[in-house]
């Protein structure tokens, strides 16, 4: 398995989906095979491969050979996001940059790939490749290996035994699975994760898991800087961290409390 040709996949497959969301949403005119791949700069054969991808997996949608619309398993995953800490995190990332001045991020974990599903609005700048839908390595990001916090060695071994770790991370990178092991048991005995350039030269990412009611990990939550950024406040930064963490986690917690109640309701 070549992680990083699947990561690229995923990562387009996204990109051709958001596209479609966004052009639907504005009343614009739908796209086909050509015009994706040229709005994408991408090449047609692989966008012609992607789309039949996610339209059989009902994320897209495409009537005969007509334009491609958003398909109900879009819709779904859609309205399964809508809970009340995926629609809190904005506010949560917004008072980290706030308090600290850095970059902060919420993501989520599918299998050995980590998806940004949330970021600040200094990291959403125009023309920066840091959007919503990226997917990086779980392995050698401080959200990936929050992710991975509850996950003992067997499970880690097993997560990433087919993985590529040549040419992938930045200098502080780990390069097995055993590597992985002994920097999350490093982390778990300070109770954060520190990624000291791990997935780029010179960025330094402090980052928590976020529980949900039932102490399951729902997500990640992290910061970004400068080394001099992080490790002048690392203690603050983490306990500030670990705060706005707890509340998203109360926030789910919450959401279903409410949902239990309509539900006995109706």
């Amino acid at each position: 398995m070549d992680s990083s040709s699947e990561a690229s996949s995923m990562a387009q497959g996204l990109r051709i989906v958001r596209l479609v969301a966004d052009r639907e949403k504005r009343g614009r005119r739908l796209l086909g095979v050509s015009q994706i791949a040229s709005e994408l700069e991408m090449e047609q054969s692989r966008v012609s491969r992607l789309t039949q991808e996610l339209c059989e997996l009902g994320l897209l949608e495409r009537v005969e050979r007509g334009p491609f619309r958003t398909g109900p398993r879009f819709f779904g995953l859609a309205a399964a996001l809508n809970t009340g800490w995926v629609r809190e995190s904005k506010a949560a990332l917004e008072s980290l940059v706030a308090s600290f001045g850095l970059r902060s991020r919420i993501s989520v974990r599918e299998g050995f790939r980590v998806i940004l599903l949330r970021t600040s609005g200094q990291d959403a700048v125009p023309g920066s490749f840091v959007k919503p839908g990226m997917v990086t390595p779980v392995w050698c990001t401080g959200s990936g290996r929050a992710l991975l916090w509850d996950e003992q060695q067997p499970a880690v071994q097993a997560l990433l035994e087919a993985v590529n770790f040549i040419g992938v991370g930045g200098p502080g990178a780990a390069h097995s699975p055993q590597e992985v092991v002994e920097l999350m048991d490093r982390d778990r005995a300070r109770g954060f994760i520190v990624a000291a350039e791990e997935f780029e030269h010179g960025v330094y990412e402090l980052a928590v898991p976020v529980r949900g009611a039932d102490g399951s990990i729902l997500a990640a939550l992290s910061v970004l800087g400068s080394r001099a950024e992080i490790m002048s406040g690392t203690d603050d930064i983490a306990t500030a961290l670990m705060a706005a963490a707890k509340r998203l986690g109360s926030s789910e917690g919450r959401t279903r409390h409410d949902a239990g109640r309509k539900g006995l309701a109706s």
